[in-house]
């Protein structure tokens, strides 16, 4: 097997192209053929030696990806070779609550992820994924989508007629307006572009409803006026440290703040007495168990709901898509394919 890992260093000018012998798996393991992964922040972060821990080297990084089973386990029955599947970012949380997760079995650090061209995986993490998916739109599921479709549908209970506030128009924010849509729930999304939130518009979220953050710093406001100053119901909070202040004064009393990511800093002065205030329920994210990953697959089907992958590059182009992230120029996802 051939694989893109970080082996004696951090940085995205670390990869170093590796092979290994081609993986055989144990009793209750699968071994998959991958056909595309996708980015996330996290993988960025990792990579770059910038992620809250640092995992032991080497690493094969990525932590959501799609592939062709060709080979299983002595007592694996729930897939079998010639399935297409995802794996579950959570190797080993089948359902139930985040009490199942096991954090020692997480895809892309601490254990090896998708930047190789075969993967082995518990036969218990991995999820057959929609027909009508490419390669690269099924690889934005595990984390990204998962992510998007655990806060707002599961754990958020996101009702018809809600708002639902999302920050940005990365990966788990595009999500997050799709599943809006698809619940009935209206979507307002903060941009600094002019231009993303143009695209934001053809997904069919009224240009009312966008709300460029740099030209209107103080959104909290445009947000209260365009809830006729009720707030919204949700906020997908991205920013962490650096918005979250700004989300209370959003959010209207009892409504949910679900903690994605820290994009605008890990720190930042957040009064208890805000919360108090809006009686906030703030809730951080935690991705999803496989449970959770076939509702929502089931949606997509059902719904037709294609994921935003703004780019597809080849796999061995992992540091230029790192870069492309790093730099703030995607819409929705970057994908690789192999």
């Amino acid at each position: 097997m051939k694989a893109l890992a970080l082996t004696d260093g951090y940085g995205i000018d670390a990869l170093r192209t590796i092979e290994r012998d081609d993986p055989t798996p144990a009793p209750d393991e699968i071994i998959v053929r991958t056909r595309a992964a996708s980015l996330n922040y996290r993988d960025l972060e990792i990579v770059s030696g910038t992620f809250f821990t640092r995992f032991p080297l080497p690493l094969i990084p990525l932590s959501d990806g799609v592939g062709e089973v060709v080979e299983v386990g002595a007592n694996v029955t729930r897939v079998r070779p010639g399935d297409r599947v995802a794996g579950t970012f959570w190797q080993r949380w089948d359902g139930g609550d985040f009490r199942n997760a096991d954090t020692r079995r997480m895809l892309g650090g601490p254990i090896d992820g998708w930047l190789a061209d075969t993967i082995r995986l518990d036969a218990g993490g991995a999820v057959v994924v929609p027909p009508h998916l490419s390669d690269a739109e099924a690889a934005t599921l595990p984390c990204a989508g998962l992510t998007a479709w655990h806060c707002l549908i599961e754990t958020g209970s996101l009702q018809p007629g809600e708002t639902v506030l999302v920050q940005g128009t990365g990966g788990v924010s595009m999500f997050a307006v799709q599943f809006a849509l698809m619940a009935g729930a209206r979507p307002i999304v903060l941009s600094s572009s002019d231009a993303k939130l143009e695209r934001v518009q053809t997904l069919g979220v009224p240009e009312s409803d966008t709300i460029n953050y740099r030209t209107t710093p103080d959104w909290h406001e445009a947000v209260l006026a365009r809830t006729e100053g009720r707030g919204v119901d949700h906020i997908v909070e991205v920013g962490g440290g650096g918005t979250l202040q700004r989300s209370l004064k959003a959010l209207r009393v009892g409504g949910q703040i679900h903690l994605v990511g820290y994009l605008a800093g890990r720190e930042g002065g957040v009064s208890p007495l805000e919360i108090f205030a809006r009686k906030a329920v703030i809730r951080p994210a935690s991705v999803g168990s496989r449970a959770s990953f076939e509702a929502m697959n089931r949606a997509l089907a059902a719904h037709g709901l294609h994921p935003i992958v703004d780019q597809a590059l080849p796999w061995q182009n992992a540091p230029e898509a790192f870069r492309m992230m790093e730099a703030g120029k995607v819409f929705g996802k970057l994908a690789l394919v192999f």
